[in-house]
């Protein structure tokens, strides 16, 4: 459990620094291209846009769901730039971790004056 603490401290500290340097009301997209370059920066191993396939009855396809960050194969980022985060993006994040098999994820909304108000925690 120590281990996903320091990683998680790691992924919050430069989710923080993005913040800091880019502010609230930017696409999405613009922070998860600069999260991610901040942490293949800091030497984090961290795939963005993963395909989780799903499956369904006797297929599996492929392009099911897309993890916004999947940091060193334990931890799920799922990123948000809305007014307010919804029962829908934790029910996501839950959905994603679940199909992954996966126990560790955040969910972030960088539309928030500070980022401390937009952080959410999950563990299964």
């Amino acid at each position: 459990m120590e281990d996903i603490n320091i990683l998680t401290d790691k992924v919050l500290k430069l989710a923080f620094d993005v913040h800091s340097e880019l502010g609230a009301g930017l696409l999405e997209s613009t922070y998860e291209t600069c999260l991610f370059y901040e942490l293949t920066r800091h030497n984090i191993k961290v795939e963005r846009q993963k395909v989780l396939p799903i499956c369904y009855k006797d297929i599996t396809l492929d392009e099911g769901y897309r993890i916004d960050l999947l940091i060193e194969d334990r931890l799920i980022i799922e990123l948000k730039s809305v007014e307010s985060l919804m029962p829908v993006h934790s029910a996501q994040v839950l959905t994603y971790l679940k199909l992954s098999k996966l126990k560790y994820g955040l969910l972030l909304n960088f539309n928030v004056s500070s980022l401390r108000y937009g952080i959410k925690r999950f563990i299964l």
